[in-house]
């Protein structure tokens, strides 16, 4: 039996387990949930989980959600190539970023994703204001790691950047519209302001299989 991939299009967490699926050249059964008809909420889905949330994966018999999750599981069974590093080390800190990320940096981030969506008029609150300044202040300490070095963490493509990589596209996206004029000042150009950062985005954008782990609606 192959691997079922239940997702959404633009989700960050189902983006991430595309990712590792095609960088670990897995054979998988996609499936493309619509968020707008609450087919994630479907009873066979709640089946699954019983939180209604994306992403999903079975394999065989065996059902796990949560991003993290999904990537841990992934790499403990199909351990080539691995994403938490080859050794205790690079794997704790693997670790250590990502838990320093969804911690100091992703809630900022999603604060303002979510805020620009539900946004009509041209000017941003103080709330979003701050959000964007932790948000560049995380980005630095990103920045500071690639200038080191191709990726996050190490020597090769790792969950560190899987987990990072579809949230900074989903804050690139949104701050392309209109009212996001003020916020998109303190964060680009990235060329001159994150050139490390906008030369690992497309580092990924080229690995193989990138592609297909795009958002369908955002094509």
């Amino acid at each position: 039996m192959a691997i079922d991939f239940y997702w959404g299009s633009g989700s960050s967490p189902c983006w991430r387990v595309a990712l590792a699926l095609e960088f670990k050249g897995l054979r998988y059964n996609s499936h493309l949930l619509q968020f707008d008809l609450q087919e994630h909420k479907s009873p066979q889905m709640l089946a699954m989980n019983f939180r209604g949330r994306l992403p999903v994966l079975r394999d065989n018999d065996y059902v796990v959600f949560e991003s993290l999750a999904i990537l841990y599981y992934l790499d403990q069974k199909y351990r080539d190539p691995p994403i938490f590093g080859r050794s205790p080390e690079e794997a704790g800190v693997i670790v250590r970023v990502i838990c320093e990320y969804q911690s100091y940096a992703e809630p900022p981030l999603k604060q303002i994703v979510a805020g620009l969506q539900q946004r009509q008029e041209r000017r941003v609150d103080d709330g979003l204001t701050e959000a964007m300044h932790r948000v560049a202040g995380e980005a630095r300490t990103i920045e500071q790691r690639l200038a080191h070095s191709d990726w996050v963490v190490g020597e090769s493509f790792s969950a560190a950047d899987m987990m990072i990589y579809p949230d900074i596209r989903r804050l690139l996206r949104a701050l392309q519209r209109p009212e996001a004029h003020e916020l998109a000042a303190r964060f680009l150009p990235m060329e001159i302001n994150y050139p490390a950062i906008r030369r690992w985005l497309d580092r990924v954008a080229a690995l193989p299989g990138h592609d297909r782990t795009w958002p369908p609606h955002w094509r």
